[in-house]
């Protein structure tokens, strides 16, 4: 399974979830519509976007509290769910070493982001959330 594609799905559920107001079940059959994924794949996507969804209020307080002359509510929907999905997986995915959870998230920007200033804005935020989780800068 290419863990990337399994991303770019729980991040397409995630925008719809957040944009469309749809339930997250509503969210996952319509991302996962026409995919081949495995029960295996299908399950670590389902578990990335019902855990994002889960634990969202605690993540975007951490997000509040690293943005930089920014308000969470102006932030582009695509960023946003971008940086929640990454850091679920930084704090909460412990068999994924936080550095691939940022570089996913770079890439997963540079397909989608909003502007071409998305990708270094999403590592300036996730930069400083893992600097002060862990104690220490990417």
């Amino acid at each position: 399974m290419s863990r990337r594609l399994a991303r770019e799905v729980a991040f397409t559920a995630l925008f719809q979830i957040d944009i469309g107001r749809c339930g997250v079940r509503q969210a996952l059959l319509r991302s996962l519509e026409g995919s081949s994924f495995s029960s295996e794949e299908e399950q670590f996507i389902n578990n990335l976007v019902t855990k994002t969804v889960e634990h969202q209020d605690h993540l975007d307080q951490i997000i509040k509290k690293h943005l930089v002359k920014w308000e969470l509510e102006r932030i582009s929907a695509v960023d946003r769910n971008l940086l929640r999905l990454a850091l679920y997986e930084i704090l909460f995915c412990v068999d994924i070493p936080y550095a691939v959870s940022i570089n996913e998230a770079l890439e997963l920007a540079k397909k989608f982001g909003s502007t071409e200033e998305a990708v270094g804005f999403i590592n300036g935020v996730l930069d400083r959330a893992v600097g002060e989780a862990f104690g220490r800068k990417t």
